[in-house]
């Protein structure tokens, strides 16, 4: 079993159950009676793009990360295979369940993006743009592809751009050009979770205070990259990175008039942390 959840790096889908979260609340539709279940849709299509990622670098792993479950023999390819194409038939049946037709035009180009990203996309200059489509669309699933939530899809797509790009580097190390972009996108991304009109003080403070944590956490991360863009320092940026969606998460449903949203999603970020230290989410 641990296997397998190193295979889909299951901790780390805590970092992804706020996108629906956010869009939800950017739509004005919250997530209740069957809406609830548009966050596991979520996890389950994060597992599946993580199955389906490692069974297209099994070759590279086994040289660059034979620890992993395929390289190491733990998984076989096949397993791997199937992991990845049942999960992916969970996340739209979860969609239909919780959202109905609004939801499922939505999670169906979702599937199609991860495993476009996984299987043809990755290794191209377009792979972190494609990984950004993927946690826009995830955003856009939980509003039922209402245009209010484009701003927000927008911000997590943008944040997702950044720590992608930058990822590039966990082996091999990258450049301090790419460090300083991925930083600017974390500006952006702060401001546009935070900037725009909010429902009262009180969600404008949440929606800041939410802000404030991501740009702190994510932005120290790579501005260190930034200064010394070795592998080591980009593997510790892409964790921040992937733990920093949450804050980002909390304040775009903070400053939509979600409080409650907000503060369950950042309930989260404490138990990612934690359980990354066990299975790593990068």
């Amino acid at each position: 079993m641990k296997a397998y959840l190193q295979l889909v790096r299951a901790p780390a889908a805590l970092t992804v159950l706020g996108d629906t979260v956010a869009g939800a609340a950017a739509a004005g539709r919250p997530l209740r009676g069957r809406r609830a279940l548009l966050p596991l849709a979520s996890a389950a299509f994060y597992w599946s793009g993580m199955a389906l990622n490692d069974w297209a670098d099994r070759e590279l792993d086994a040289t660059e990360r034979p620890e992993r479950p395929i390289p190491s023999g733990r998984v076989t390819p096949g397993r791997a295979l199937a992991v990845a194409g049942g999960l992916t038939a969970a996340g739209v049946g979860l969609a239909a369940a919780a959202g109905g037709r609004d939801a499922v035009r939505v999670a169906l180009p979702l599937a199609a993006a991860v495993w476009a990203y996984d299987t043809i996309l990755k290794a191209t200059p377009a792979g972190p743009v494609a990984m950004a489509a993927c946690r826009a669309l995830d955003v856009l699933m939980g509003a039922g592809g209402a245009r209010a939530a484009l701003p927000a899809a927008a911000a997590v797509g943008g944040h997702t751009l950044g720590v992608t790009a930058l990822s590039r580097g966990e082996v091999h190390g990258a450049s301090a050009a790419t460090a300083e972009a991925a930083l600017a996108g974390t500006a952006l991304a702060a401001a546009a979770a935070a900037g725009g009109r909010a429902h009262s003080v009180r969600h404008r403070l949440g929606a800041l205070t939410a802000a404030a944590l991501y740009s702190t956490t994510v932005g120290r991360a790579q501005y260190a990259a930034r200064q010394d863009p070795s592998a080591a320092t980009v593997r510790h940026a892409t964790m921040a990175g992937i733990h920093g969606m949450v804050p980002l998460q909390a304040a775009i449903a903070a400053r939509r008039g979600s409080l409650l949203g907000a503060l369950a999603v950042a309930a989260a970020l404490p138990v990612a942390r934690a359980l990354s230290r066990k299975v790593s989410p990068t």
